[in-house]
């Protein structure tokens, strides 16, 4: 149930709006924000719901979660609104939306921008623009509405200000059960705000539902797109016999074949390798004219030792995409099956690993090969032998991360992940380059030279073991251990 007009005129009467300074926004999740302010009564935070059935705008009691990650709204605020002072809160007429007036520095006129939010159950939505009504951002981006950057809103000039015909709304009244929570002279917003707690919830549990779906099922679609190219990878690698074959036709007939031939075409075979519209038996094999018969036949049996190495990565790979598919759909329905939506938030903002709830970061430490420490707020990767530096490489880095390896002796791949707009700190590379030396053969020397690149630098060596990279631009650093660094280093380890 959400507010009706009279109720928002109340709310609004009560807070004393207009003087106050925003201070903060915080969006907890996709359809609910927060905006922290300082004014008449000291602090309060006014909390704004566009969820379906239950949208609203009131004080609020209770401290405002926030996201697992910064959402995008609230981030657009922050950098626009802060420390603006509210010059005016009124609803249009009596159309369920509230003007907010916020002006943005100190001298004389200033920068004004209007909020918008409308608290309609089935279009809700916080939108903000210039004093022109041209749309700065909005929490909900509606292109065929025009509710996004560019757009134009103006919805003074559509306000009716009549109640409709037929139905005459009042102020509510709650249970005497939720009244007793509360002191004798509670305001209407403690009330509405207790009620909401109480009862909002399963009123927006149609809407964490469809969020829920919306990203389960993206990621979902991704993993499949994706198995499908693997798919067609292994067909191909399922072929790979017929390049050995290639190649032994093409030695057994060597004398048929003529300077200059593009083809080698052999009847009488009991297998048809030929392409579509070839008489079967018959097999026409592509030559290089410019190389030998036998040379040709050894890039045949090139392509089939390649296709054969990597088939049964590939099938690792597709059995792996497999079972995160099967996790991802058990997801999806543990998900919707929840009837309690404090849960469901809950659930929306980690993931379900093994039937745990792990957090986003913690699900990939444990999804990670090697060893991870997370260390003032950066994550070092350590690989502890060919396979885990080999998959690292493959899966878990990217070309901005930096890798560090001992110089001249056999040991770990260290990788520094990078951390957009930071540059990794003196400190943070010697606790890289001490796991560098420590998980080496030069760890006895209590120390040693190494030297670091990021990881798009690397380059595989063609034919050579698995994960040996060779690195360019790479820099040098020397590093002695140190007991207590190492030990500060244990301390972060991230246990699996």
């Amino acid at each position: 149930m959400s507010l009706n007009w009279k109720e928002i005129n109340l709310i609004l009467e009560e807070l004393e709006l207009p003087g106050a300074q925003i201070q903060k926004a915080v969006q907890s999740a996709f359809d609910v924000l927060c905006l922290k302010l300082y004014g008449k009564g000291g602090a309060k935070t006014l909390l704004v719901s566009i969820s379906p059935l239950a949208c609203r705008i009131h004080e609020t009691f209770e401290s405002a979660p926030k996201s697992a990650k910064p959402l995008r709204f609230a981030e657009f605020l922050n950098s626009r609104i802060i420390n603006g002072r509210i010059e005016e809160a009124v609803q249009l007429g009596n159309d369920r939306i509230v003007r907010i007036t916020v002006r943005r520095n100190s001298e004389e006129g200033g920068e004004h921008f209007l909020i918008y939010v409308r608290l309609w159950s089935n279009a809700a939505n916080v939108i903000v623009t210039d004093t022109e009504g041209k749309v700065l951002d909005a929490m909900r981006r509606l292109p065929k509405k025009g509710e996004v950057s560019g757009g134009l809103y103006r919805p003074e000039s559509l306000s009716g200000g009549k109640e409709k015909s037929g139905k005459e709304f009042q102020v509510r009244s709650f249970p005497d059960d939720l009244l007793a929570g509360l002191p004798p002279d509670a305001s209407f917003n403690q009330k509405i705000d207790a009620f909401y707690r109480r009862e909002g919830g399963a009123l927006s549990l149609d809407s964490l539902r469809e969020e829920a779906r919306r990203k389960i099922e993206a990621s979902i679609d991704r993993l499949k797109t994706s198995q499908e190219k693997l798919n067609g990878k292994k067909e191909d690698f399922l072929r790979a016999e017929r390049f050995k074959e290639y190649g032994d036709i093409i030695l057994s007939n060597m004398i048929l074949i003529k300077p200059g031939d593009e083809w080698l075409e052999v009847e009488g075979f009991d297998r048809d390798f030929g392409g579509e519209g070839e008489a079967a038996g018959t097999v026409r094999i592509k030559i290089d004219p410019h190389k030998k018969p036998s040379a040709c036949a050894e890039d045949y049996y090139e392509q089939y030792r390649k296709a054969r190495s990597g088939l049964t990565e590939l099938q690792k790979q597709i059995e792996e995409g497999e079972e995160e598919l099967s996790r991802l759909e058990e997801t999806l329905n543990s998900l919707l099956a929840e009837t309690n939506p404090l849960v469901l938030n809950k659930l929306l903002k980690t993931s379900l690993l093994h039937g745990k709830l792990i957090s986003p970061a913690r699900q990939d430490d444990l999804k990670r090969p090697g060893l991870s420490f997370r260390r003032k707020d950066w994550l070092i990767i350590v690989g502890r032998d060919a396979a885990e530096n080999d998959a690292l490489l493959r899966k878990h880095v990217k070309g901005g991360d930096l890798w560090l390896h001992a110089r001249d002796y056999p040991g770990s791949y260290v990788f520094i992940k990078q951390r957009p707009g930071k540059t990794i700190p003196l400190d943070i590379l010697l606790d890289a380059g001490s796991l560098a030396i420590f998980y080496s053969k030069g760890r006895k020397n209590g120390g040693g030279d190494l030297f670091y690149t990021q990881v798009k630098y690397l380059r595989r060596t063609k034919g050579g073991p698995k994960g040996l990279v060779l690195p360019t631009q790479e820099k040098n650093l020397s590093v002695k251990l140190d007991e207590e660094r190492l030990k500060e280093l244990e301390d972060c380890k991230v246990e699996k």
